[in-house]
C-alpha cells in the first residue's frame, strides 16, 4: 500500500475557508479521480510561533503504479487549483510512503 502524504502549513487568517474548501472541495476532487481508496484529514496539534497551524492529508492508494498515474493525469491541476486559491498563505510539503 502506498500512502501519498500532504503537510499544509496554513496561516489563521484563512484556516477557516481552508478546512472546508479542502472537506467539501478539493478532498472529493482527489478522491473522485479514482486512484485513492481511502483518506484521512488531520491537524498537527502543536503551537506556532506564527500561529499558524498545519494540517495532514493522506490519500491510501493500493500501487506506486496507481501513484503515478496521479501524478501523470491530476496531480498537477488539483495542486494548482490549491495554490491559485490561496498562494503562499497554504504552503505544502508532499511525501510518499510505503507499507512494509
Amino acid at each position: 500500500m502506498i500512502l501519498y502524504n500532504i503537510t499544509i502549513n496554513v496561516t489563521p487568517d484563512i484556516e477557516e475557508d481552508f478546512v472546508s474548501w479542502m472537506r467539501d472541495i478539493h478532498i472529493p476532487e482527489v478522491l473522485e479521480t479514482g486512484i485513492f481508496h481511502e483518506h484521512k484529514f488531520f491537524r498537527l496539534l502543536h503551537d506556532s510561533e506564527d500561529g499558524s497551524t498545519n494540517y495532514c492529508i493522506q490519500y491510501f492508494t493500493e500501487s506506486i503504479e496507481k501513484m503515478m498515474e496521479y501524478e501523470k493525469k491530476h496531480a498537477s491541476l488539483l495542486g494548482a487549483k490549491t495554490t491559485e486559491r490561496y498562494q503562499d498563505r497554504a504552503v505544502a510539503f508532499r511525501s510518499l510512503l510505503e507499507s512494509i
